[in-house]
């Protein structure tokens, strides 16, 4: 949106600041060096906003634009091969005996430079852009070690030299054990994942401190080591919890006050009180369920009971969710979990942007960026709809701030 004064007119508004989607059937909104001044219906609109250049959407829908905000789209190589052997019949343990599962991953990583993994990256981040979306979080964690996690921390800030988004970062060391500290938990979290946090905090490339806390993964008392090493530093805490099993992470990471939690297949009601209480937000990942054809999906209804806002991401990751299209994971929560078209908009839209704690994000509301995306539909429950499509116009981009 280049022009200083806009006027986005001749449209219907998904402003996802109400019940009912808070649609607006005949929209016109007010924008000023990438803010947004008014909205509301275009009988209604202040002559003073009149005289600004009008961007007429010609009936077209718009919306907030998209925002993903849990993906791990910075990483080396890609595990297409192991795609194949699993369908050819091979079990996990022969995917990793053959060099497989994450430490493959961990390895072409380790082995790129920063701006190898940027180059890699922005092949994904196009195909996001291309379906609406103006910011992606991206984490660490297929480093395992000091130097690769600052480094994939360092390509994601550079994300926005290159194309048009925001890029949030979240440093996940603590998302698996590298084979050199294999039954060494303890010792890899002390030797590697807590320097390693407070090199990248000192460099000013963390947002927030994600962790694993799963059986194959990370324990609750060692999450908590890195979550206090978070705290001391100033940083936000977001837990990937209860995708296997109900290890209780939601409860842990309520208790730090965190951002949200991730996946909460097997979380039980207790943990998603105690994620209420602490106003989290529950972000579901239909992809990862997919692509490892899980059978217990998350307790949606439970999250409607104690009104915990649902986001709902991509997941990208080369393994268990090599998934790029936001519009798929709207129609895959609404098919695979039966959230509502309107439950999966908010949940790339407002909710998501409050699982970054982007206040200014995620809605189309006096004061807040004026991104959006613009639509060749007619109705938002379109967005779900469709498996395959993709009805973007255009992306009109105010400001990254």
């Amino acid at each position: 949106m280049p022009e200083n004064k806009t006027l986005l007119a001749n449209g219907v508004a998904a402003t996802m600041a109400g019940p009912g989607y808070g649609f607006i059937a005949d929209a016109a909104i007010a924008c000023e060096n990438g803010r947004i001044l008014w909205v509301g219906k275009r009988t209604e609109c202040p002559p003073s906003f009149k005289s600004f250049l009008e961007h007429d959407l010609a009936g077209r829908l718009v919306t907030p634009a998209l925002i993903d905000c849990h993906t791990h789209i910075v990483h080396g190589g890609n595990r297409a091969n192991e795609f194949e052997m699993r369908l050819k019949g091979a079990t996990y343990e022969e995917v990793a005996r053959a060099g497989g599962g994450i430490i493959s991953t961990v390895k072409a990583t380790r082995n790129a430079t920063v701006d190898e993994l940027v180059e890699w990256a922005l092949p994904r981040i196009d195909a996001m852009i291309a379906e609406g979306v103006s910011v992606i979080e991206i984490k660490s964690g297929y480093g395992l070690d000091r130097e690769t996690e600052l480094n994939m921390l360092r390509a994601a800030r550079r994300i926005p030299s290159f194309r048009q988004v925001k890029a949030v970062t979240s440093f996940l060391g603590a998302h698996a054990i590298p084979p050199e500290y294999k039954n060494r938990a303890d010792a890899y979290i002390d030797d590697v994942c807590i320097p390693a946090l407070k090199a990248a905090h000192a460099e000013g490339l963390v947002d927030a401190v994600d962790g694993f806390c799963e059986g194959i993964a990370f324990s609750i008392s060692q999450i908590a080591r890195v979550f206090d090493v978070a705290k001391s530093l100033g940083l936000l805490v977001k837990l990937h919890a209860e995708q296997l099993s109900n290890l209780h992470g939601g409860k842990l990471a309520a208790s730090y006050g965190a951002m949200s939690a991730e996946h909460l297949e097997y979380i039980d009601e207790d943990g998603v009180a105690a994620m209420a209480k602490a106003g989290m937000v529950a972000t579901i990942l239909p992809g990862a369920f997919y692509t490892l054809q899980e059978k217990q999906a998350p307790p949606i209804d439970l999250f409607r009971k104690h009104n915990v806002p649902m986001a709902i991401s991509t997941d990208m990751n080369p393994g268990s969710s090599p998934l790029s299209s936001m519009l798929l994971a709207m129609n895959m929560a609404c098919t695979l979990f039966r959230m509502t078209p309107e439950e999966a908009l908010a949940g790339t839209t407002i909710n998501a942007a409050k699982a970054l704690r982007l206040k200014d994000h995620g809605t189309i509301t006096v004061g807040n960026v004026a991104n959006f995306a613009i639509w060749n539909v007619k109705h938002p429950a379109e967005l779900s709809y469709r498996i395959g499509f993709n009805p973007l116009h255009e992306r009109l981009i105010g400001s990254l701030s």
